[in-house]
């Protein structure tokens, strides 16, 4: 990971809120680019949920087909919250080539995560 990433990542954890907006605002000014200090972050991140969710937040914000991989992987994570926002993401991104696995998510035990992946389909069945 560059170190300009690894110090953002760190500081959008802070406990002020206005370092860690600043921190969130340059990665997102950034969004094509910190696509794979974005996804290396998630994978590290194992154990702090809020971090994983902010991370699949910007991923979705890049709007870039190179975040759907690491995208279709936090469908799949233990945090219900991160699981939502990758499908909140991945309508962001309009690929409808995630459709299969947005279903998939309908059948997710938490209520939120359902919401979200019946949303995106709607989105990306009526622009797709």
């Amino acid at each position: 990971m560059r170190p300009r990433y690894a110090d953002l990542f760190s500081r959008m954890r802070d406990p002020d809120p206005l370092l860690s907006d600043a921190a969130f605002d340059a990665i997102l000014f950034d969004r094509d680019e910190a696509i794979p200090d974005l996804l290396e972050c998630y994978d590290r991140a194992r154990k702090d949920d809020e971090l994983r969710f902010l991370c699949v937040q910007l991923l979705g914000f890049s709007g870039s087909r190179k975040a759907v991989a690491g995208l279709l992987l936090a469908l799949d994570d233990r945090d219900a919250k991160v699981r939502a926002e990758a499908c909140r993401s991945l309508e962001d991104i309009n690929d409808v080539e995630t459709i299969p696995a947005l279903k998939a998510r309908l059948a997710d035990l938490d209520e939120s995560v359902r919401e979200a992946a019946a949303d995106a389909l709607t989105e990306l069945e009526r622009t797709g």
